[in-house]
Order: C-alpha cells, then sequence, then structure tokens
C-alpha cells in the first residue's frame, strides 16, 4: 500500500473573518505549523503571523541576543525565552512575544510538563517588535494584555518611529522617543538594550 503526503494549502483569512478555535485545536494547530508564529486570543480568534522579513529579524536577533548575554550572567534570577516560545496568559490567551523572561521562582513553581508546553503564565518581562505590517493599535492591545496578566515590564519597540512605549503595572505608559538605550529597572536588574542595531 502506498501512502501519500497530504498537500498543503495555504489559507488566506479576510481581516474581517474571525476563526475561533479552542485550546487543544490550538495546540494541534501549532505544533503542525511550527514554521508560523499562531496566536490565540482569549476569545478563542485565531491569529496567523507570517515569518519576518529580514530588517525585522535581524533586530529581534540584536534583542534577544544582548537579552541572552544578561540573562547567562544572570542564570539564577529567572529564564529567558525568544519568540518561539508560547505562554497560556491567564486569560486563556496564547502569546507568543517577541523576547521574555520569568522569574525563576515563577519557573520553578511550574510542572516539568507546564515548562515543555505552552507556559501557563504571563512573563514577567516582555519586549513586542514592530514590524513593517504590524499596527500599532494591536500591539498596544498586547501589551495592554501582557500588563493586565501580571508583566511587570514591557517594551514595544517602535523602529519605524524611533519610539518605545514602556509598560508597567499601575503605571501611564512612558513613551520614550529616539532613546539609545533601555533599562531592565527592578524587572532584571543590570540589563541595558542598546538600540544601536535596532533603529533603522
Amino acid at each position: 500500500m502506498v501512502q501519500t503526503t497530504p498537500k498543503t494549502l495555504s489559507l488566506q483569512l479576510p481581516h474581517e473573518l474571525a476563526l475561533r478555535v479552542t485550546r487543544e485545536q490550538f495546540a494541534v494547530l501549532a505544533a503542525a505549523n511550527r514554521e508560523l508564529r499562531l496566536e490565540r486570543t482569549a476569545t478563542g480568534e485565531l491569529i496567523v503571523n507570517p515569518p519576518t522579513g529580514g530588517n525585522t529579524g535581524h533586530r529581534n536577533l540584536s534583542i534577544t541576543g544582548q537579552l541572552s548575554v544578561w540573562f547567562e550572567a544572570n542564570d539564577t534570577q529567572g529564564i529567558a525565552f525568544d519568540s518561539s516560545t508560547g505562554f497560556e496568559l491567564p486569560n486563556g490567551a496564547n502569546r507568543s512575544p517577541d523576547a521574555a523572561w520569568v522569574s525563576q521562582a515563577r519557573w520553578d513553581g511550574l510542572t516539568p510538563e507546564q515548562q515543555d508546553s505552552f507556559i501557563p503564565l504571563c512573563p514577567d518581562f516582555v519586549v513586542e517588535l514592530r514590524s513593517k505590517n504590524d499596527t500599532l493599535k494591536n500591539l498596544r492591545a498586547k501589551m495592554e494584555e501582557y500588563r493586565e496578566n501580571g508583566a511587570k515590564l514591557g517594551w514595544l519597540i517602535d523602529p519605524k518611529n524611533k519610539r518605545v512605549e514602556i509598560y508597567r503595572p499601575g503605571q501611564a505608559v512612558e513613551v520614550l522617543e529616539n532613546p539609545s538605550h533601555l533599562s531592565g529597572e527592578t524587572v532584571l536588574p543590570g540589563f541595558s538594550l542598546s538600540l544601536k542595531r535596532v533603529w533603522p
């Protein structure tokens, strides 16, 4: 008996059409489509994020690379993650920030199974890097969602306008125009992100 491989088809979803999936369906879709960055809103709406372009990929590498260097020197404080990591937030949404970090105590509170699947918590620190096709409205909503679900520090980095929006719990969003560095503050003590390779 000859086995055939199913033909792969591309699905184009119009913006006005929302495709909703359960947590279980999302897990199956994500496992079958590892080349895509899939996310799921708290209401179950599926979001398909195609691979980034070269400039965004280069900028994201700079951000995650700098976070990785800091993490290696401070590896007892927590765990750092890249953009391929999925988190299941307390509100039920599945998100994949461009970079993230979780404190050691919170990470150690997870079972090995939880650590090896969609991580069932909101990171303490998140970064979203605006790409060419991202809208600020959608990214701001995502940053607010992180903050509402427990993030202690979030950076929305907008290379197009050389602007950073900083999200902290219980505070107004701070906007920095063309900063050269960002501080990890008390959440990531000693971490300083250089934006030299992030700005166009």
